[in-house]
């Protein structure tokens, strides 16, 4: 599987999320997961399933070094000592030294950007995470973090899904060599019936889903983590980087709606 290569780390570019998975669901899933070749794991503290992803990684045979581990500190906990003792407890329910990448996991109103990129920068420093990140940054706020600041960010993580776009963001990121990790991508399920992509997936023997999925993969710095409870639709998403694409499929993709946010909790901040 191809992989992206950002901030000294490198992570597949088809991740598994496990966002709204807990307990034994979560586990089972992860392991499944890991078992069908899932090397990217992207899991926070506020899942509330570290625990369980920590389970499911101690008991797979895949090397330490061959996994790409990703968790967040939420967006009330980003005072210096916060950051911190969030990373702590992420690690001791991973059962894990170090994760690959350590994000905020969304801004907040009144926050210090200075005072939590120097805290992440400490974190990397002591081996406590490879490389640190941003989730749901909009695009005044990261260039405030990499033009302003000069944080070493790996990515921004955000919604992206063929119905809804980020062109600005993914501009702007090029131009910095950052990676998107795009959440929610398959529109929380809502393109399974989507009449475009059902008769584009129809073409290729695919679902709409796959086609939705490869969408995206195919654009450059571009990853996404869907999340698949069964192994059948963890297979299906992983037989998606097969299909290909042609001009016509991206014509007709591209003249979809592009103004479809599903994620849109009250703390979130100003999109536009």
């Amino acid at each position: 599987m191809d992989k992206l290569q950002t901030q000294g780390i490198s992570f597949a570019r088809l991740g598994f999320g496990t966002f709204r998975m807990q307990g034994d669901v979560c586990r089972t899933a992860v392991e499944s997961a890991l078992e069908l070749g899932y090397t990217h794991i992207d899991t926070a503290a506020m899942y509330g399933n570290e625990e369980a992803v920590g389970a499911a990684l101690a008991s797979s045979s895949i090397a330490r070094s061959d996994l790409h581990i990703t968790t967040k500190v939420w967006h009330d906990q980003l005072t210096p000592d916060a950051i911190r003792a969030s990373l702590d407890t992420s690690l001791n329910k991973l059962q894990l030294d170090y994760v690959d990448l350590f994000m905020v996991h969304w801004p907040a109103a009144e926050m210090n950007l200075p005072a939590i990129f120097e805290t992440l920068a400490k974190l990397k420093a002591e081996g406590r995470t490879r490389a640190i990140g941003v989730c749901n940054f909009t695009l005044p706020l990261l260039r405030t973090v990499v033009d302003d600041i000069g944080a070493p960010i790996a990515c921004n993580q955000i919604e992206y899904h063929v119905l809804l776009d980020q062109t600005p963001i993914r501009s702007y990121l090029a131009s910095k060599g950052i990676p998107i990790v795009a959440y929610c991508p398959l529109a929380q399920g809502t393109l399974a019936e989507n009449p475009a992509l059902i008769a584009i997936g129809a073409k290729h023997g695919a679902s709409p889903a796959q086609v939705a999925l490869k969408w995206l993969l195919d654009q450059d710095g571009v990853a996404a983590i869907p999340k698949a409870q069964r192994a059948s639709s963890q297979k299906a998403n992983l037989e998606a980087l097969k299909l290909e694409l042609d001009d016509d499929d991206r014509r007709t993709i591209a003249a979809l709606p592009k103004d479809q946010r599903f994620v849109k909790p009250p703390f979130a901040p100003a999109w536009d």
